[in-house]
């Protein structure tokens, strides 16, 4: 692997996330000042294999940082998930001399990049996933942006279904993950929480809790559910079929995708391009960048891929006394 990086390419690739254009503008701006060549790969992998690829300058990615989205698209490849297709991609490198590569995306996203790594190329992940779920890093791109588009759609919710005294049941995305729906249960006052990562109340218990709940004065309950638990146009008709109690099933879906990037996004895009820059011209390949204790770090996408995250049991066992 020739460790020398004179031209790098950029990639988004899985589900796209707030502030991987601020990530996109890290990386362009700062290979750039270093002296090096930048080419940008549209449409992720299949860009990749299919030649999608062109040099960017520093007024590509020009007023793009408070946009969501990516501004280099991105798209499923599975062409790529087998190695005919991994070894065309990494020809292409060679085609378009691409002699480092950033890719920014989740867990599947490493997968490609280690696999790349394997045959020559030299890459570096940046986290970018809403849904906080890769284990290596504290933050993940798009996380931020995400939980508070969800927050203050369902206060909006909470407003009116206070209004009609209603039970409110409104599913946030997290397939696997319940990273988001428990940052919203606790921000938003939820009584309910149901996570995909754990042992979560029946439908009879929780009828009995929004029972027990109104003899102590609520007017009004809110069951907030991951993805991957689903069910919640079901579970509110039972409820509602069992107690008399309306109830509105809200999925607010791709809503929690898009969006100007926060802050924080923005902050964490921008630093953790510049570092991906840094370690390709230090040398280093087969990383991912992280942001641990504060700080920002790297590990080996090996490792990386390695660990296991869960939601905090502190966080669970919080939002279940204040939802008292």
């Amino acid at each position: 692997m020739n460790k020398t990086v004179n031209t790098i390419g950029v990639l988004t690739s899985g589900g796209d996330a707030p502030g991987m254009n601020a990530a996109i503008r890290g990386v362009v701006r700062t290979a750039i000042a270093k002296g090096k060549k930048v080419m940008g790969i549209k449409k992720g992998y299949n860009g990749l294999i299919h030649g999608d690829i062109f040099e960017m300058q520093s007024r590509n990615v020009s007023d793009i940082i408070q946009r969501g989205g990516t501004m280099l698209y991105t798209a499923r490849c599975e062409e790529f998930l087998k190695p005919e297709g991994q070894k065309r991609g990494a020809d292409m490198c060679g085609v378009y001399g691409i002699d480092g590569l950033v890719i920014i995306g989740g867990d599947g996203s490493f997968q490609g990049a280690e696999k790349l790594s394997n045959l020559g190329i030299n890459t570096i992940g940046i986290p970018g996933t809403i849904d906080l779920d890769i284990a290596c890093t504290d933050y993940t791109i798009g996380f931020d942006t995400a939980v508070n588009t969800a927050m203050e759609a369902i206060d909006k919710i909470k407003d009116t279904s206070t209004s009609h005294e209603r039970c409110s049941v409104v599913e946030v995305m997290g397939r696997n993950a319940g990273f988001i729906a428990l940052w919203c249960g606790i921000v938003n006052g939820a009584e309910v929480i149901l996570l995909p990562e754990e042992e979560n109340p029946t439908e009879d218990e929780i009828i009995r809790d929004i029972l027990e709940n109104r003899k102590k004065g609520k007017r009004h309950n809110l069951i907030v559910v991951a993805e991957g638990i689903g069910g919640s146009q079901e579970l509110a008709k039972r409820i509602e079929t069992v107690t008399g109690i309306q109830a509105r099933a809200t999925v607010l879906g791709h809503l929690q995708r898009g969006g100007s990037p926060t802050a924080i996004d923005r902050m964490h895009g921008s630093m953790m391009g510049a570092y991906a820059v840094d370690l390709l011209c230090n040398g280093k390949s087969n990383r991912v960048v992280a942001y641990k204790d504060g700080k920002y770090v790297d590990y080996g996408i090996d490792e990386a891929l390695k660990m296991q995250k869960r939601v905090n049991p502190s966080r669970i066992e919080v939002s279940r006394l204040l939802a008292k």
